[in-house]
Parts: C-alpha cells; structure tokens; sequence
C-alpha cells in the first residue's frame, strides 16, 4: 500500500495552464467561483461541428480539474482512516467478550466501552467531515462499534461480512474503496473505505501480522454532490459522477440528483470512462443529443466515471475523440 506522499504524486499531472487553473480552485472560496459558460466551457450558441475539438479539449480540462479535486478528498479520507488503523490504541485487541453479551440488544459494545477506539473515530469524523460515520468490524464481520453512536443504535444488520468493501479489504489486506451502497444503519446511499487493523506494526500482510478488525469510514456522498453544483454549471449544461455499477453518485443538476433510477449504462461514453478512456461523443441523453465528454476518475483501487452534458440539437451520432 502507498503512503499518503506516494499516491498524491500519482494523480494526473496536468498541464501548467491546468496547474494555474487548479492554484485558482483551491485559492479561490466555492461560492465565489463558478464556471462560465463564455470562459471555460465553450458558449453553445451557435453550435456547429467546426468547434466540437476545440469543446472537446476545453471540456477534458473541466473534468481533469474536477477529478482531482473529488479524487483528492477520497484520497484525504483513505489516509486519515490509515492514520487511525495504526494508532496503538486502535491495534489493541477488541473486547470480544463484552460483544458477544451486547450483540443482539446494542448491535456492538456499548457507547462507554473501548473509549479510546471511540475517541479515535470521533476525532478522524470531526477533523474530516467527508467521513460521515466509522464503524470497527470485526474479522468475522461482526460489528464491534459505530460512530457516531446513533449510527449503531439505528443499524438493523449485527454483521457485515456480506458487504463487498469488507471482503475486498479482508481478501486484499488493504485500503479498499468499496461499490456504492445504502446504508443499513442510516438508509442514505454511501461509498465506504475500508481499511485492515493488525495487531502489530506490520503494514504488510505476513504470517505474523495479526488482523484484528476492518475500519470501514462512510464516505458523505452528498459533501460530493454540493461540490458539484458548487460550481454553477451553465443551466442546460450538466456534470454527473457515476461509479463503476451505472450507480449515480453526484449531480451538477440538484432536480435530477433524487433520481436513483437513471441510468448510464447505454451511453458510449461511460462506458468508455470505466475502461480508462477520455475523450468526447455526440450521444442522445434522455431523447436529446448531446456532446458528452467524459474521464476516468481512479481513486485506490476503483474507477468512477465523470461526464460533462450539454445539448447540441439535432445532429447525427459521431465519434468526436478518444485519449
């Protein structure tokens, strides 16, 4: 597993016109920033084949800019749940004893038992608000606590072995970034980052480490989704970021965001996006004809997909590019 340092110089390394535009995102407060349709989007005016290269390379650098920016938080979230799966107070042995006696009635051990563990979840919640809730599991998938506790009180599954982001991190003894789910102790939709514990200093799976639980951090999709629309896209014009399972996680629009049922799984473009590929098409979006741009966002081991809309009229599908 990367540290911290070596997987923030994985992240795309963009241009210097992408680097200056990217000092002015993080300098510059969400609410005084937006997007402007006869700036950095191309103006659709008009709109005739002739510029469809020139929107294709303007439209890229939006995406490339905001990948980062949703990668980065991702990225923040996995090294601030890393940092507290190596605190020693995290590493000691979790009182399975008490469990087994408060299973069933409190769903974990109860709100004043292996404070320290809570204290720990507590904080790395407050410091990182990305990170909705912690829960600590068990090897078994049992769940030992949940943070905050109203979390726990509310959770109507004791074990959490079926989840696909804890067999990953079990299978893979790794930082794990699991499908998009819906919580079962909050009912909201969630991506969840799961990250091993052992018992001793050893990062690195051995017949010596001892595994003692799975930090699984719930990842606030809707902080992702106001980021979005934090960005004042051109009305008409339209960013969505959807996982890897045509699962919708983010909307630029806030009317179609409540919409769980659509899908993206038809268009050419997204597709693409989750094979690796960046470029853009004239695709049809809900019976209307749009240039859709579209990116990969690679975040640990998962791949999502960022795709920016905006309407055309009339004209046949064609292959626009593909990087």
């Amino acid at each position: 597993m990367k540290s911290y340092s070596e997987r923030s110089t994985l992240v795309t390394i963009l241009s210097f016109f992408t680097l200056t535009t990217l000092l002015i995102l993080i300098t510059v407060p969400y609410n005084d920033f937006s997007i402007s349709a006869n700036n950095t989007l191309i103006n659709l005016t008009d709109f005739n084949l002739n510029n469809l290269t020139t929107s294709n390379n303007n439209n890229l650098l939006i995406l490339k800019i905001l990948a980062y920016s949703l990668e980065s938080k991702l990225q923040g979230a996995a090294s601030m749940l890393e940092f507290a799966s190596n605190m020693p107070e995290m590493k000691s042995m979790p009182n399975t004893k008490l469990l087994n006696t408060t299973m069933d009635s409190l769903h974990g051990i109860p709100s004043d038992s292996d404070i320290q563990k809570r204290i720990i979840a507590q904080k790395v919640i407050s410091y990182y608000p990305v990170i909705a809730g912690i829960s600590f599991i068990l090897p078994n998938g049992d769940t030992y606590f949940m943070e905050p506790y109203s979390l726990q009180s509310n959770q109507t599954k004791n074990n959490l072995g079926f989840r696909e982001y804890f067999k990953g991190a079990r299978a893979s003894n790794d930082t794990y970034l699991g499908d998009i789910i819906t919580s079962t102790s909050s009912g909201l939709k969630r991506a969840i980052i799961a990250v091993p514990v052992f018992a001793n200093s050893d990062s690195n799976f051995n017949e010596g480490s001892n595994l003692t639980g799975i930090i699984a951090g719930s990842i606030n999709l809707d902080m992702l989704n106001k980021e979005l629309q934090s960005y004042n896209i051109p009305q008409g014009q339209r960013v969505v970021l959807v996982d890897s399972n045509d699962t919708k996680i983010a909307d630029s629009e806030i009317r179609n965001f409540v919409d769980d049922n659509e899908s993206f799984s038809n268009l050419k473009s997204y597709r693409n996006a989750i094979e690796g590929k960046s470029g853009s098409l004239l695709e049809k979006v809900n019976q209307e004809m749009m240039l859709v741009s579209y990116y990969p966002m690679d975040t640990l081991q998962n791949r999502w997909a960022i795709l920016l809309m905006h309407p055309i009229g009339n004209s046949s599908n064609n292959f626009i590019g593909d990087n």
